[in-house]
């Protein structure tokens, strides 16, 4: 609970220019996520290794739909030619 209400804090405070950045400040964090997932799923324990596998496959959708919302964000930044 009480993470929930420091990143609303974090996120409420945050100019709109630096939500880029963060985003992919959060996309490092489910990258150590998915380390931690796959060290758990390699364990001999089969409930861990499927709550590892689990873990894996949603921190890697989420690294990867933030990969994408942000690299459509820098998109609107281009020059049109």
């Amino acid at each position: 609970m009480l993470a929930v209400f420091v990143g609303f804090e974090i996120i409420t405070k945050v100019p709109p220019l630096l939500h880029t950045p963060l985003m992919s400040g959060s996309n490092a964090i489910s990258g150590i996520t998915i380390i931690g997932a796959m060290l758990a799923a390699t364990t001999p324990n089969t409930l861990t290794t499927v709550l590892g596998f689990l873990a894996l496959v949603l921190a890697s959708t989420n690294v990867i739909g933030g990969f994408l919302v942000t690299h459509r964000m820098l998109s609107m930044f281009k020059r049109k030619d």
